[in-house]
């Protein structure tokens, strides 16, 4: 699990990071930690950390997360994802796949200021 202490530079280091936001008390968050895992499993070469949003509300509140789950996705630093709700282990796949895919030149260039992952 990520704390305030170790989010910054977990979502700003090189590589692909996936981090799920979730909450023990929804049922969503529980059954997305599942296909999380799985999906981790398939993946090897990534970072999945989690963050429970019932432990870390200054952190939750800061990133703008306001349900569980959300899953945030950081490439080389840069937040390319950022959506609330479950995903299916399929489609945690293909966005693995797409943000493999990225152009990080050309997305570096739309957002030339770096964003701030606190």
């Amino acid at each position: 699990m990520l704390t305030e202490a170790d989010y910054a530079a977990t979502v700003s280091a090189p590589g692909i990071v996936l981090v799920d936001f979730r909450a023990a008390r929804s049922g969503s968050s529980r059954a997305f930690t599942r296909e999380f895992a799985a999906a981790a499993g398939r993946h090897p070469g990534l970072v999945f950390a989690s963050v429970d949003t019932e432990a870390e509300v200054a952190l939750t509140a800061r990133v703008g997360v306001r349900s569980a789950p959300t899953l945030m996705v950081f490439r080389d630093g840069v937040p390319v994802y950022a959506e609330p709700g479950y995903l299916p282990g399929d489609s945690l796949d293909l966005l693995v796949a797409t943000v493999r895919e990225l152009d990080m030149p050309a997305v570096r260039a739309l957002f030339p200021e770096p964003v701030d992952p606190r």
